[in-house]
């Protein structure tokens, strides 16, 4: 990943990079996605500075990822029906989530949804299909990220 001067290894999706993203497909989308937002867990980092806009996680939030449903690929307050991901988690992965602008302000139901920018694991796992670095270069990069920026994932 690369901002500027500043470069900083990330991992992406386990089956790799699409141009056809489809729900569950475990992909990252060949995209130029604006970045929407910054959420973060309050209870274990400090707020990000950022000129994002920037709030802190509930332990009742989620993210819709039910094709079909009028919230698909829209934040939720859990307990929830329909299928979601909840972004309260036990893992570090959510400690900084960036909102990016996958299949969200022109939804098309089976696209994907839930496609972020967030912190690697410990482990050199894959994402389901997000975006991810570790907390410093989040950091990094958050510090240099503006309104209006984009993140591209090229193929």
């Amino acid at each position: 990943m690369r901002l500027g001067a500043l470069a900083v290894p990330c991992r992406l999706g386990r089956t790799g990079i699409t141009r056809f993203k489809r729900e569950g497909d475990g992909a990252t989308p060949v995209a130029a996605m604006r970045v929407l937002a910054v959420l973060y867990r309050a209870d274990r980092i400090a707020r990000p500075a950022t000129r994002l806009p920037v709030s802190a996680l509930r332990r009742d939030d989620g993210w819709c990822d039910a094709p079909g449903d009028g919230r698909y690929n829209r934040p939720v307050r859990l307990p929830f029906a329909p299928s979601h991901e909840a972004l309260w988690r036990d893992d570090s992965v959510y400690d900084v989530v960036v909102v990016l602008d996958w299949n969200v302000t022109r939804r098309s139901q089976m696209r994907g949804s839930a496609i972020f920018f967030h912190l690697t694991r410990p482990d050199p796992a894959p994402t389901a299909g997000c975006v991810a670095v570790t907390l410093p270069a989040m950091r990094r990069l958050l510090a240099r990220l503006r309104p209006g920026a984009v993140l591209a994932v090229r193929g």
